[in-house]
């Protein structure tokens, strides 16, 4: 399978898994969560889990892949907030745990240009 026929499955999957992930350990996420956000954080974490399995089934299908490429995009920006409370929050934490949360600020840069590229039909860096 071609590259640029790979990569929307492969963002998909990566979307489905972290979808999953909200429900499966929710905790870690409500973690995360900003506080200012209205609501609970479980909502928030089973609101952001439900998007990410919507997402992924939206690009899985090519009827529908552009669209919610697009809005992939925007989620990952939409969520950096979050890492960015999760950075502050583990200022204190040992060195891997802070260098894993402090990693999550630049990865979202190539989630943001990859969710483009597939949006686009191109090749993207996955």
């Amino acid at each position: 399978m071609p590259r640029s026929e790979r990569s929307p499955l492969l963002l998909a999957g990566l979307l489905a898994t972290a979808g999953v992930a909200h429900f499966a350990a929710p905790r870690q996420f409500d973690a995360i969560v900003p506080r200012s956000l209205p609501g609970t954080p479980r909502t928030w974490t089973y609101v952001s889990g439900a998007a990410e399995l919507a997402l992924a089934a939206g690009i899985a299908l090519p009827r529908t892949r552009k669209t919610a490429a697009r809005a992939a995009a925007a989620f990952f920006v939409g969520v950096f907030p979050a890492n960015v409370k999760m950075a502050v929050d583990y200022r204190h934490r040992p060195a891997p745990a802070r260098a894993a949360a402090l990693g999550r600020l630049p990865l979202q840069v190539p989630l943001v240009l990859w969710a483009r590229s597939v949006a686009r039909g191109g090749e993207a860096q996955a």
